[in-house]
């Protein structure tokens, strides 16, 4: 398995671009299953969760032409299996976005129960209650979700007790195709949730509402190709200015979006850090200080993102001050606290709680990546100590994040990635 080897205690400087987001783009590509022509998907990131997703439509007989820009051309027509397997489902929980195209398109589909990070339960029974309130026929046996309907699906109210990204999506594909209209209600407001609309609309589709807790899907008969450019990543964003912040440095983030980044920019404003803002960039200048601690709570969108927990705790642990942060979205997501600690970080963790002394300095140490974002911290923890900190496990941080250690180079961090 690969490992980044970081020697810390130097600031980050310089600009980057962002790549587009993997949340938006995962979701894009399973769109992709609803129309009856072909579709481009363009700013996609390089990452292996989306060469999972293209391997899975692989699968199913569609396969990707890459153009030469690197955008990628899809025809669900040449679909000729309805069946998302195990081997391809299993490596990420995303997957679980194709079952409600499958279903308003073709009527039938078998998807595998999903995996990816192990931060907790994230049940599929809300996608499978908002399929059958539109009138499909779904079971669960030998490890898969088997849903059918006959004929068309059926315009339905679909209320989450429990706001889910991903069950959003799915229910707001699959009504595209329905007959009638479909109200979502408790929705997901994600900026990925609203990317989706917009390639849907411009794929044909009639939905009002998107970025709101309540969305209005009137269906159409069948939609149309389109030619459609993936959101920047918000996260990846995130993570760069906290790594920033942490190391006491200066960087400008191009291509990015600073209007879905608020609640982000608010804490590390908190912390000290300068912020200046256009449309499609952001800079940070900690102009050579040590952040301050930040408190802080996760929730859904607009409210602060549990996609970023772990950076600010990575940030805390070199902050002044004492900082508590709450989990409310996953339940395990402090994993990469027992990591940082074997750097020396003061972190105590009761329940979904962690409170955070910052130190003036952290030690290098071997630690493992257990999760996606914990990876992020870890990168943070080691640009900011001492000596010399090897991460093993980085196929997480590969799932997420493009070349961040070719990114991360480019801003003066001495990283570099050892082969298998």
């Amino acid at each position: 398995m690969d490992k980044l080897v970081i020697r810390g205690g130097k600031p980050l400087s310089g600009e980057i671009r962002a790549s587009g987001a993997k949340n938006s783009a995962l979701p894009i590509i399973s769109a992709a299953l609803l129309s009856s022509e072909n579709v481009i998907i363009r700013n996609l990131p390089h990452l292996q969760d989306i060469t999972t997703m293209l391997n899975l439509l692989g699968t199913m007989g569609i396969e990707p032409v890459v153009n030469e820009d690197l955008s990628i051309e899809l025809d669900s027509n040449l679909i000729k299996s309805v069946v998302a397997p195990y081997e391809l489902v299993k490596t990420m929980r995303a997957s679980i976005l194709v079952l409600g195209p499958l279903v308003a398109k073709n009527g039938y589909a078998e998807v595998s129960l999903p995996g990816g990070c192990a931060i907790g339960s994230r049940p599929v029974d809300l996608h499978i209650r908002g399929l059958e309130a539109m009138g499909a026929e779904v079971v669960v046996e030998d490890g898969y979700i088997k849903a059918k309907t006959d004929g068309r699906l059926k315009g339905a109210n679909v209320f989450f007790d429990t706001v889910t990204v991903t069950g959003t999506e799915n229910i707001l594909m699959a009504a595209t195709l329905a007959d009638g209209v479909t109200t979502i209600e408790n929705a997901a407001r994600e900026p990925e949730v609203v990317d989706l609309a917009e390639c849907l609309i411009a794929m044909g589709a009639q939905i009002e509402g998107h970025g709101t807790d309540v969305i209005k899907v009137t269906g159409v008969e069948k939609l149309h190709g389109c030619d459609y450019s993936v959101v920047p990543d918000r996260i990846e964003t995130g993570t760069y200015l906290v790594a920033a912040a942490a190391t006491g440095g200066k960087v400008k983030i191009k291509d990015t979006r600073p209007d879905i980044l608020d609640a982000v920019l608010i804490k590390l404003e908190e912390a000290g850090a300068k912020i200046e803002k256009g449309d499609d960039w952001i800079s940070l200048d900690m102009e050579g200080r040590r952040p301050k601690a930040v408190s802080l709570k996760t929730a859904p969108y607009p409210a602060f993102p549990t996609d970023m927990q772990a950076q600010f705790v990575a940030m805390n642990a070199v902050a002044e001050g004492t900082g508590t942060v709450v989990e409310t979205i996953f339940e395990n997501r402090f994993m990469h606290v027992q990591e940082m600690t074997r750097m020396g970080a003061d972190i105590t963790v009761e329940g979904n709680t962690a409170v955070i002394k910052g130190l003036p300095g952290l030690h290098s140490a071997p630690v493992m990546a257990t999760d996606l974002r914990a990876s992020a911290s870890l990168v943070i923890a080691g640009l900011v100590a001492e000596g010399e900190t090897v991460i093993d496990r980085i196929y997480h941080i590969d799932r997420g994040y493009e070349c961040i250690e070719e990114k991360l180079q480019l801003l003066g961090a001495n990283i570099t990635r050892l082969p298998e």
